[in-house]
């Protein structure tokens, strides 16, 4: 007689048998992402948005690999050798996001992004795209930022960190959120929690009570993603961290917000890409993307969530709602 398995029982024979948490690839993280961008930006309606996070994430891994060897030369693992010891103890996360102590090089950073983006205007760094630079109001919005007082900047990157941590009834949407700047501060905190889990092993970090956040930050995730790669054995499923870019396995055919297995379905846009799906919870209402890379090789949660956006209004239509927002495109809390 042929026995089944139910989800509890698979999550833990999946437990010895594939990597449980897949930590950044430090090579090419947000120059992977910076090349998706620009591919799926080719004849889209938000084209010129797309290419501009692009040029972001090219900016972002420049200061990513900076950050990383400078975190590697001063020994960041073994300066929080208590911390790990505490988040296995408590089973929490290691480099948790709400609360922690960031260094001034998290605003520095965010001010390289932005003079990344003002030496597009002068170099024309993004001609390789078949465009030189980008309106005049990107370059006011980068001058903005670099304006900002410390206490200023420390505010914003509190209120995303809280929405991306679920703090507050619906993530991504946050009060006194400035919506413009969003993008730009988030993409520093990336590179920031990036480079500091890019120093773990992945031995470091707990698997956590609650496996609907993120095991290293505390995050919610962006998306998911079904990898087929050399790196895990094909068909399993990923949750993606918004902010450190850590993944963590989950058994599909779950609900990534309540955990149900049941009412779980599947939606695309007609004529759309077979590689990008929104996975919707009949009990709690919400929805993720997840991502299949046997259907396209090249897909990347972060930016095919940013641009499959006219998926996000098909599952509003149908009455669902985000179970957490996107780190690269924010909503002020009255819009």
């Amino acid at each position: 007689m042929q026995r089944i398995l139910d989800p509890a029982q698979i999550e833990a024979f999946a437990e010895r048998s594939i990597p449980r948490v897949r930590l950044p690839d430090p090579a090419s993280l947000f120059a992977g992402r910076a090349k998706r961008l620009r591919s799926v930006g080719e004849n889209h309606s938000l084209g010129d948005y797309l290419r501009l996070m692009a040029a972001v994430a090219d900016a972002q891994q420049v200061q990513f690999d900076q950050l990383r060897g400078a975190l590697l030369s001063e020994k960041f693992a073994d300066h929080i050798g208590q911390q790990l010891e505490l988040a296995h103890t408590h089973r929490m996360p290691v480099l948790q996001a709400a609360g922690w102590p960031r260094q001034d090089r998290w605003r520095e950073i965010l001010k390289s992004l932005c003079a990344a983006i003002v030496g597009d205007r002068v170099t024309g760094a993004d001609a390789h795209a078949g465009v030189r630079g980008f309106p005049p109001a990107v370059y006011a919005l980068c001058a903005r930022i670099v304006a900002s007082s410390d206490a200023e900047l420390d505010a914003q990157a509190d209120l995303l960190i809280g929405a991306g941590s679920g703090v507050g009834l619906n993530p991504g949407r946050s009060e006194g959120v400035d919506a413009q700047t969003a993008p730009f501060v988030m993409a520093a905190l990336q590179v920031y929690w990036a480079a500091m889990v890019s120093t773990l092993q992945v031995s470091d970090v707990p698997q956590l009570d609650v496996p609907t956040v993120c095991p290293v930050c505390g995050t919610l995730p962006v998306a998911s993603i079904v990898r087929s790669d050399k790196r895990s054995p094909q068909g399993y499923r990923y949750l993606h961290c918004g902010l450190c870019e850590t993944e963590w396995h989950m058994v599909r055919i779950t609900c990534s917000h309540c955990l149900t297995t049941e009412g779980i379905t599947y939606h695309s846009i007609e004529g759309g890409s077979e590689a990008v799906r929104a996975e919707t919870c009949g009990k709690c209402h919400t929805y993720r993307k997840i991502l299949y890379q046997e259907k396209d090789t090249d897909v990347e949660p972060v930016a095919d969530d940013l641009a499959s956006l006219a998926l996000d209004l098909l599952m509003t239509e149908e009455g669902f709602h985000r179970g957490s927002g996107s780190p690269l495109l924010w909503q002020n809390s009255e819009t």
